[in-house]
């Protein structure tokens, strides 16, 4: 007795496919046929539609030039079954690769199941990749041995249409040029803007530097949307750093120095290690400040952070007493100053104006006790700030706070709410974490200063206490339930 083969057995398979090669199909037309006729998974229709094994096909995938996965007879029947049971979902590259190696868009092998359950993240790269132009889908060759000249056409041909993709790209000149005009806008911003909303703005940017990257373009502009996404990921650990998430802002620096490692990138790198020194400082991890500080000044640049990183470096060491460090980082401060000879490429919160290192050097005198030369360079700090166009608020806050400080260092407070007038009277939501810090160090000064019982300092504590509990990071918390008690 014999059994007849279920439809879409093997002698099924081949006897469509050559009857349609024959009559001159194409290979789409012959696994679009494949999948409708046997009810396949749009991948096994398409290694159908080509003759291949599992095994084979799992060969050229691997084989293919520059590839790193290493496939399989069984890890292809997976990702071909996927999303089905015992599958396994096939990434992106993979689906790339399968899609090369059957000379067809990776749209080709999905069908709706699979972008049922596509990661949202896939499913934005592939809408990108789908606006860009495909290599020609090949027609099928017969099924009997080419004569060699033929071979060298079809390779000619092959590597026409190679060309043909690598010149393709999902992002032009243009919108590499916007990316980073808004990049820079958003840095700017940030001196003066609503962090909350400008970390809103900053991520959904991010967002789509990231899809951009994942998608296909030249080299060069592949190193310039990891230039815009690093200087992104530094300006959300920045302003995650100031919301008081310091974890998130380490996560987030992290990310930066690997975009500015992919691009090759001097001045990303310089600027990445400062905003990680920022982050370590504030965290505690004087030495890691120290360390980022000096890790960035090995990469020379024209602009301001240099002296930047200088400055950053002089506060750690003023944190941990370190008079003779101190001075020390400050003078390299003074001499990368003079040594500048461009503009900064972003500007913004990527820049250091006179007003940001005096404010810097005065914070440092300030640890070490020397309350004269912070009153000074505070003074002149206030002084360079007027001549800017744009007024940072933090660094003026700050500057108001160590003029309060070293007043109340030299037993003077009754001045102290008075040089502190312009601050107490910023919203809640510019009041950000190094700021509210600058205020309760001073309220800490004020209890061990010579007149701490004096009632004037009393009502100054007090009312820095309350300015203090209405703040950026306070309301952050409340709003996601932490600290709610």
């Amino acid at each position: 007795m014999t059994t007849t083969p279920r439809p879409g057995s093997k002698r099924d398979r081949d006897a469509l496919r050559h009857e349609m090669t024959t009559a001159g199909c194409t290979v789409v037309e012959i696994a679009v046929e494949m999948r409708v006729r046997f009810r396949m998974r749009p991948r096994e229709a398409w290694r159908h539609a080509h003759g291949w094994t599992l095994q084979e096909t799992a060969e050229r995938i691997s084989n293919r030039p520059g590839q790193v996965i290493a496939a399989d007879a069984s890890l292809v029947s997976k990702w071909e079954k996927w999303p089905g049971p015992s599958a396994r979902r096939p990434t992106l590259s993979v689906l790339v690769a399968m899609a090369a190696v059957f000379g067809c868009a990776v749209e080709d092998i999905l069908d709706l199941d699979d972008y049922r359950v596509l990661p949202e993240n896939d499913v934005r790269v592939l809408r990108h990749q789908a606006q860009t132009p495909s290599p020609p889908i090949p027609r099928m060759l017969p099924v009997a041995e080419p004569p060699e000249r033929d071979d060298v056409l079809v390779a000619a041909s092959e590597s026409a249409a190679w060309a043909q993709w690598v010149e393709s790209t999902n992002v032009g000149d243009i919108a590499l040029e916007q990316i980073f005009a808004d990049v820079q806008g958003l840095a700017g911003e940030y001196l003066t803007g609503d962090a909350v909303e400008l970390f809103g703005r900053a991520r959904r940017l991010r967002d789509r530097v990231f899809g951009l990257i994942e998608g296909h373009q030249p080299p060069q502009r592949s190193i310039d949307l990891y230039v815009s996404a690093g200087y992104l990921c530094g300006l959300l650990a920045w302003i995650s750093s100031d919301l008081g998430n310091l974890r998130a802002a380490e996560t987030q620096g992290r990310t930066a120095w690997l975009c500015a490692e992919m691009a090759g990138h001097g001045d990303l790198r310089a600027w990445v290690a400062s905003t990680r020194s920022k982050v370590a400082f504030w965290d505690g991890r004087l030495r890691d400040a120290i360390q980022h500080a000096r890790r960035g000044a090995l990469y020379r640049s024209c602009g301001t952070v240099g002296a930047l990183l200088a400055c950053q470096e002089a506060d750690a060491w003023s944190k941990l007493g370190a008079a003779e460090e101190t001075q020390a980082a400050l003078q390299r401060a003074a001499v990368a100053r003079e040594e500048i000879s461009d503009a900064d490429e972003i500007g913004g919160i990527f820049a250091c104006p006179a007003a940001r290192q005096e404010n810097y050097a005065a914070g440092a005198h300030l640890r070490i006790g020397a309350f004269g030369d912070a009153l000074a360079e505070a003074d002149r700090a206030l002084e360079h700030l007027k001549a800017q166009p744009v007024h940072a608020y933090g660094t003026e806050a700050q500057i108001h706070i160590t003029r309060a400080i070293a007043l109340a260092g030299t037993g003077q407070p009754e001045g102290v709410m008075t040089v502190l007038a312009p601050v107490l009277a910023m919203p809640p939501e510019q009041r950000l974490a190094p700021i509210t810090q600058r205020m309760q160090d001073l309220g800490q000064l004020m209890i061990s200063g010579p007149a701490a019982t004096g009632s004037a300092t009393v009502a100054a504590r007090r009312a820095l206490a309350d300015w203090c509990q209405d703040s950026a990071p306070r309301h952050l918390a409340l709003s996601s339930g932490e600290g709610a008690h």
